[in-house]
């Protein structure tokens, strides 16, 4: 989240002056911290409150180009300073935040999970967090709510969008171009890429600066509309209204609006409110929905602070504190709740995040006052230089973490032995294989010898892709090199797509898979197709069922599947080629790590003898779709159920052999390498 607020009270000197204190934007930051921190904690509660974020990138990039604009009006800007005030004012809770997640993170994380850790403190650091997390980005990586460090993404974007607007604001005002101009025209160029491409890549649009970077440019417009006001009003000789900003004079800015700013301020609440309320994950966010909240946030700003809302809501007492405390409070309230999680090995209880709410608000308190504060106004350029330092250090600590592994050292017997049948990533794709077999996006690309050319391929979701090893296998002593293709949550229907997830981001799995999908039939090397998909994935009719060619339409899911299941055999088969079936692995309703007492801090532990885990799990519908597809095709169909009592999740000499709830170790993978009969 963008929880960075500029100083906002006067200095007196000669560069960078910051523009008079408002009480009311800092009670707007609380409102916008507060929507993100109830999201995370209760998200039942207020279903659309990460749009805080886009509150905050509003009023980071008005106060930073206010200040900014200030300085270049009155020939003061100075970079050194600039950047000296933003270490000064950033990096100190962020480090606390960062060296707490690690010290706890040594004794709480297994190695794989500190190895993240530490490739998050690095990314964390260096104020690239939105790119590694777009890297990482995926229905088969780690699942968000297990990563401590998510929530600094936003601070990645701001960051980067602070170090390149006051390079890009100096070079404008330089050549004398209309600030107001060009600035509007860069921000509806990265909301015209927001939009563009959310429903394409969500994720990326997530992420990326660059579709994100108008919501911060928006204040900036505020801004140097502000210097364009005031200019014009000069140079005319009209007095300005005293609702009007003039930078460094530490009036409140106004746009000119003959609309009453008491109702200016109320419709910019209402559309904040409104966004909070219908606002939900499974919208193309950002895309148009994120102007519900950025269009509030104008609008109460602007509305200045006499305008009744923000003077009798936005400036209370309470309000105006949580908002002096926002950016530490939005740095310490994630790391719990998410520790808290990994520890309890499931969603913590109600009365444990109520706590961890309020813990964050205390340690947020402490923070700015005992930290945070005293920096910041020590003025001083060897404390930034000092801070600079640290964060080297923590950043490069991290770094040194996630290339060691997660420091297995840490590690007891036991976790050692687990780690040897946890998941390899390299089984879900490599880069030879992703620049060989070009595609928009798939996310699993791996050959058994990515110098030759494939004879088999196996195509589906994540439940096929942890076929892989032991398939691999397979075939290599068969002299055949098999072909792992697909993306998670995407099932194996050629010109098939599927909408709206309750769990997952925008698939869009029909442009992510069509072209290497299309490979795969045409290639007269690949003699046999092995099909794999999560049984029940599709059947729901949650799940938007899409067929591109406009012939399989029925009200129900589970036929939609059917059919483009046996459209998909019969279009391989005219192909000249043999489709298998690998008959899916049931969901063990629990992660299979909570069998082992592995963390310190671990409170809960299920029962896991080989006798107790009975899986009681409804596969008629997907045995009825094998019986009718063996009928309707010739594709043959492996029964992995047959073998799964003894041997899975957990074999008889207690290894593992699933990885979560849902998906194979490579332990388990392996199992099946000389059971398969293609």
């Amino acid at each position: 989240m963008g929880a960075v607020p500029a100083e906002t009270s006067v200095h007196q000197n000669n560069h960078n002056t910051h523009p008079k204190y408002r009480p009311d934007i800092d009670g707007l930051r609380a409102i916008a911290v507060l929507s993100v921190v109830c999201f995370h904690a209760f998200p039942n509660w207020i279903k659309g409150g990460f749009i805080g974020v886009d509150i905050f990138f509003v009023i980071s990039g008005y106060l930073i180009s206010t200040i900014i604009i200030d300085s270049l009006k009155r020939n003061a800007f100075s970079f050194t300073e600039f950047y000296s005030r933003r270490i000064r004012r950033i990096f100190p809770a962020l480090l606390i935040v960062l060296t707490a997640s690690f010290v706890f993170g040594w004794f709480a994380l297994l190695a794989s999970e500190y190895m993240q850790l530490g490739k998050h403190i690095a990314g964390g650091a260096g104020f690239v967090s939105n790119l590694v997390l777009w890297e990482e980005s995926g229905y088969f990586d780690y699942a968000s709510d297990t990563k401590p460090l998510l929530h600094l993404w936003s601070l990645g974007i701001e960051e980067q969008f602070y170090i390149a607007w006051p390079l890009l604001l100096w070079l404008f005002w330089k050549q004398g171009w209309n600030l107001v101009l060009v600035t509007t025209s860069i921000a509806i160029i990265s909301f015209a890429l927001n939009v563009a491409n959310v429903i394409v890549d969500q994720v990326a649009v997530f992420y990326s600066p660059q579709s994100r970077f108008w919501e911060l440019l928006a204040g900036s417009i505020m801004a140097s509309t502000a210097l364009r006001d005031q200019n014009a009003q000069m140079q005319s000789g009209y007095k300005p209204h005293p609702l009007m900003l003039e930078v460094g004079r530490g009036r409140s800015f106004e746009i000119p609006c003959v609309m009453n700013k008491n109702v200016q301020s109320v419709l910019g609440a209402t559309l904040i409110v409104l966004g909070l309320s219908v606002i939900t994950e499974r919208d193309y966010f950002p895309g148009t929905w994120a102007a519900l909240p950025t269009a509030g946030a104008i609008l109460i700003i602007t509305a200045g602070p006499q305008a009744w809302l923000n003077q009798a809501v936005l400036s209370n007492r309470i309000l105006v504190w949580i908002g002096l405390i926002s950016f530490p409070l939005y740095l310490w309230h994630w790391p719990i709740l998410v520790f808290g999680r990994i520890v309890e090995g499931a969603t913590p209880s109600l009365q444990f995040r109520i706590a961890a709410v309020v813990a964050s608000i205390v340690l947020a308190g402490l923070t700015y006052k005992l930290i945070e504060k005293p920096i910041r106004l020590r003025k001083s350029d060897k404390a930034a230089f000092t801070l600079f330092v640290l964060m080297i250090l923590i950043g490069g600590t991290g770094y040194i973490t996630y290339r060691s592994e997660g420091l297995g050292f840490r590690n007891s017997k036991l976790e050692q032995v687990l780690l040897q049948f946890e998941w390899d990533k390299t089984y879900n794709s490599t880069k030879e294989c992703k620049a060989r077999y070009p595609g928009p996006g798939r996310q699993y690309c791996i050959a058994t010898d990515i110098n030759a050319n494939p004879t088999i391929a196996l195509i589906g979701d994540s439940h096929a892709n942890h076929f892989f090893p032991g398939l691999s296998e397979y075939f290599k002593r068969k002299g055949e090199n098999l072909l792992n293709v697909g993306a998670g949550a995407c099932p194996p229907f050629l010109e098939v797509d599927r909408g709206e997830h309750p769990d997952y981001r925008t698939l869009n799995c029909y442009k992510r898979t069509k072209s290497i999908y299309d490979y795969v039939k045409n290639d007269k090397n690949i003699k046999t197709v092995i099909l794999v998909f999560h049984h029940s994935e599709y059947f729901r009719n949650d799940v938007q069922f899409i067929d591109m060619l406009s012939q399989i339409n029925y009200a129900d899911n589970y036929d939609n599947s059917l059919a483009a299941l046996v459209r998909t055999i019969r279009t391989f088969e005219k192909q000249g080629k043999t489709v298998a079936i690998i008959y899916d692995m049931p969901e063990i309703g629990f992660d299979i790590k909570r069998c082992f007492p592995l963390r310190p801090f671990q409170t809960s532990k299920v029962s896991c003898s080989i006798d107790d885990i009975l899986i009681d799990e409804d596969f008629v519908k997907y045995q009825a779709m094998m019986d009718i597809v063996l009928k309707a095709t010739s594709a043959k169909i492996f029964y992995t159920h047959e073998y799964f009592k003894g041997n899975f999740p957990i074999n008889m000499e207690g290894v593992p052999t699933y990885r979560d709830s849902t998906h194979l170790s490579i332990a388990g993978s392996m199992f099946f390498a000389d059971k398969y009969s293609f």
